[in-house]
């Protein structure tokens, strides 16, 4: 399918842009909702850079899911002149917050983590049970005996 030059590189800098691009399968609408390109375009645009492994696309419930791979950073780095220190949002990584100085975890105590009034543990009695009740009795003797089910038939 056609697709001109400028359609092209913009949905190629929206998908360089955030490392994922969604279009709904809707093949006649007129418009892509975050680009101004025709939503066929997009697919289509889509389903070449999927067939040459620059992207990795998935569907489901009716859209489909792209997601670009490190050959495909590589080839629209090149095709839209991007340097090397420009990432797609995707693959930067996130500051993440000092951990708290105070108050983190509880306080232990001697048995353990402080419990709280009210606190109760289900698992203090797991496996405290009586010994005598537990297993089959002396006396039971499971007999096998082939032939029933559905796989031979009954032997007589």
């Amino acid at each position: 399918m056609y697709i001109p030059t400028a359609n092209r590189k913009l949905i190629c800098k929206a998908l360089f842009k955030d490392g994922v691009l969604v279009a709904k399968k809707d093949y006649n609408a007129p418009r892509h909702p975050e680009i101004n390109v025709p939503n066929l375009q997009v697919i289509k645009a889509m389903q070449s850079l999927s067939s040459r492994g620059y992207v990795k696309s998935q569907f489901s419930w009716q859209h489909y899911y792209y997601t670009i791979t490190d050959e495909g950073i590589e080839y629209l780095r090149e095709y839209l002149n991007i340097p090397q220190e420009v990432f797609p949002a995707t693959f930067k990584k996130t500051p993440r917050a000092a951990p708290p100085q105070f108050g983190g975890r509880p306080e232990r105590e001697a048995g353990g983590f402080r419990r709280e009034p009210g606190f109760r543990r289900d698992h203090d009695d797991y496996r405290r049970r009586d010994q005598d009740k537990e297993g089959a009795s002396d006396n039971f003797r499971p007999e096998f005996r082939g032939g029933f089910g559905r796989g031979r038939p009954q032997q007589q």
